[in-house]
């Protein structure tokens, strides 16, 4: 069974649609074996260290499933960063930034950790500890 993550960003209480133009931008020029696809929602990305990882776009989230260890987290972490999204942990844990609290849904804020920035080291203090580091 591999790891997946989950990408939101809520607004007054509901999923925010992921910002497509910013999923192309941090893609994109990583994106392994396909041609261009400019209404892609699924990509296999591959980081200049070879390190891979699933991403499937949806209306309300994006998908991060079986990211191997080296730098394709630099890139999941860029995406969080740019979309000013939260990272939803396989243990239910939503690591978000902190201006996020307002907007989450109500009853979330209990299991949710609010971080200035999700970073790589945050995300690690939060989902860890890793038997290897990430990167």
């Amino acid at each position: 069974m591999g790891y997946h993550l989950g990408l939101y960003r809520f607004t007054d209480g509901e999923p925010a649609e992921p910002d497509l133009d910013v999923v192309r931008a941090v893609l994109s020029p990583v994106r392994a074996g396909q041609e261009k696809d400019d209404d892609a929602t699924e990509y296999w990305i591959r980081a200049a260290d070879g390190s891979e990882v699933e991403i499937g776009v949806f209306a309300e989230f994006i998908s991060v499933v079986r990211p191997q260890v080296g730098d394709v987290w630099k890139i999941i972490i860029e995406l969080v960063d740019r979309l000013r999204a939260g990272i939803l942990i396989p243990d239910g844990t939503f690591l978000c930034p902190e201006d996020m609290r307002a907007h989450l849904p109500e009853g979330m804020e209990s299991s949710s950790v609010f971080v200035p920035a999700v970073t790589l080291a945050a995300f690690e203090r939060a989902a860890g500890p890793f038997m290897d580091p990430l990167t």
